[in-house]
This record gives structure tokens, C-alpha cells and sequence, in this order.
């Protein structure tokens, strides 16, 4: 089993360039979002059941990232349900963020990582969700 490195290094690779990963920092998000937003619009119960589902895969990897994950889909699960748009209006969104992200790997020169595993479509959200991972800082020696 791969590790949440070796993930995020295999995605890493094919997101070098530095507008590619400007349009991956806002697309990525975008994209959930959307997705979230639009999977509201069919079943609250169907949405859950597929958020959970993606927090067990980041728990495979990393508790942290799972709870970061779960953190992040909740807040737009409660945007979308508090603001919401219409079932068409997340679609343009949706179809407009991944207009972005192959525009972005049109830059690059590199397809994107999901055609060679699906996966990767899980791994991208935790790849730009990196900044939310808390360093700590090393204890300070008494004495």
C-alpha cells in the first residue's frame, strides 16, 4: 500500500509548474465544492455516505489528513446547504474548474495524474489541502 508521501510525491511530480498549481489551488477546491454541492441536489444521504466513505480512504493514509479531510467537507457540505445554487449553476462551476485544471496541465505538459489512477482524483484535494497541516513546534527544554 502506498503511502500518504508517496502519493502526494506522485501527484507532486505532474504539478510542477508554478500556474498549474495556481489553477490547481483554486480549481481543486472548486471542484469539491461543486461536487458536493451537486450530489445535495440528488440525496443528503448519498452525499454523506461518499464523504464518509472518502474520509476512510485519507484514515487509511493518515489520521490527521482524515480529520483535516472531514473538516474541509464539512464546511462545504454546510456552505452548500446554507447558500445553495442551483443543480445547474454547480454544474457550470464544475465544468469550468476542470476547463482549469486541463488548461493547467496543458501549461505543465503533463496529463493528469488520475488517467493513470482514479485514486488520484482523492489524492488532489488532500495535495492542495497540505497548507491546513499544523507543524509543530519542538518542545522547549526546561532548565
Amino acid at each position: 500500500m502506498r503511502t500518504l508521501q508517496d502519493w502526494l510525491h506522485a501527484y507532486g511530480d505532474s504539478h510542477q509548474h508554478p500556474v498549474n498549481k495556481l489553477i490547481h489551488w483554486f480549481c481543486v477546491p472548486l471542484i469539491v465544492y461543486s461536487l458536493i454541492g451537486m450530489l445535495t441536489q440528488i440525496s443528503l444521504w448519498l452525499t454523506l455516505g461518499l464523504l464518509v466513505l472518502a474520509t476512510v480512504f485519507y484514515a487509511r493514509l493518515s489520521l490527521g489528513l482524515a480529520l483535516r479531510m472531514a473538516l474541509l467537507f464539512a464546511i462545504l457540505l454546510a456552505l452548500s446547504l446554507s447558500l445553495p445554487l442551483s443543480l445547474t449553476h454547480y454544474a457550470g462551476l464544475f465544468a469550468l474548474a476542470w476547463i482549469g485544471q486541463f488548461i493547467g496541465h496543458r501549461i505543465e505538459g503533463k496529463k493528469p495524474s488520475f488517467f493513470r489512477d482514479l485514486q488520484f482524483l482523492l489524492i488532489g484535494p488532500a495535495w492542495v489541502g497540505q497548507w491546513l497541516q499544523v507543524k509543530r513546534r519542538p518542545a522547549a527544554h526546561s532548565g
